[in-house]
């Protein structure tokens, strides 16, 4: 039987991914007490990077919150694992952190992440209200335009 968080993804059209296994020594969440943080998204769809290079060189804005959107659904996998298969169980988006990898002179990074921020409160409603970060990098992981990392309270 489906919860509320699964059918409100289905009614929005979005296909949640089985989370991704790490690309080097770390592992994708930690669960300690309540508190789940999940390590740093990147563009991954299908097992395949997308959105590779700078925002303010060859991404544009538009892509850079389609992105930062993906991270998000890559972030709700997570969590999804971390739950049981259970997003029901999520009580709170407590914080993102985002990175946009972007030239010196762009400094739409809140704007970019808005793309993963607008798409935790489709899905979450109130619960997926939080705090975040949405800062610079010279370079990110295998090229990727974004990565978000994700703190969240569940019960």
């Amino acid at each position: 039987m489906s919860g509320q968080i699964d059918a409100r993804l289905a009614e929005l059209g979005i296909e949640v991914p089985e989370a991704a296994a790490p690309v080097a020594n770390y592992v994708g969440y930690v669960v300690v007490g309540k508190m789940v943080y999940v390590s740093g998204q990147v563009t991954l769809k299908d097992g395949a990077l997308q959105y590779q290079g700078k925002l303010g060189d060859s991404i544009s804005l538009e892509d850079g919150q389609a992105a930062a959107r993906l991270c998000g659904i890559n972030i709700i996998s997570q969590l999804k694992a971390a739950c049981g298969g259970d997003l029901d169980r999520v009580k709170r988006v407590v914080r993102l952190g985002g990175f946009v990898n972007s030239t010196p002179d762009f400094t739409d990074q809140p704007k970019v992440i808005n793309g993963a921020s607008d798409l935790m409160v489709e899905v979450f409603g109130d619960k997926g209200r939080h705090c975040r970060a949405a800062v610079s990098a010279a370079s990110l992981p295998l090229g990727v335009a974004v990565e978000i990392e994700a703190t969240a309270e569940i019960e």
